[in-house]
């Protein structure tokens, strides 16, 4: 795992404000190093550049959507490796069955659960 001062990193790839600050802060508090980045595009950036040890990402956002990041990191062997938590209020069945053959670790409805439920899962990948 690629640590800073001992912290896991963490990419959130977000494009709302409010839950950007939400979680920024509230992995800091868990004591993760949390970076964010507000679209697809920024976010391949961001994965590249820091080689974080976990992913958090939406699906509907701007420049490059969350299909295109997944495709993106699939088809580079040293990015395959690095666990993808989905945070999407994409909740269809075939929204699903497309994320589950990128490999994502998780696939969260937002709606349907709470920051501190996806911290704690954020936890169980981490251990």
């Amino acid at each position: 795992m690629n640590k800073i001062k001992g912290k896991n990193k963490i990419l959130v790839i977000e494009d709302d404000k409010f839950l950007k600050k939400i979680y920024q802060t509230k992995l800091a508090f868990e004591g993760y190093e949390a970076t964010i980045a507000s679209n697809g595009e920024e976010g391949l950036e961001a994965i590249k550049r820091d080689k974080p040890d976990l992913i958090l990402l939406d699906l509907l956002m701007p420049i490059k959507n969350g299909f295109e990041v997944l495709e993106e990191i699939n088809k580079d062997k040293s990015l395959s490796s690095i666990p993808v938590i989905v945070a999407s209020n994409l909740g269809q069945e075939a929204d699903r069955q497309r994320i589950e053959g990128f490999g994502v670790k998780d696939f969260i409805v937002k709606s349907d659960i709470t920051i501190q439920g996806i911290i704690d899962k954020i936890k169980k990948l981490l251990v």
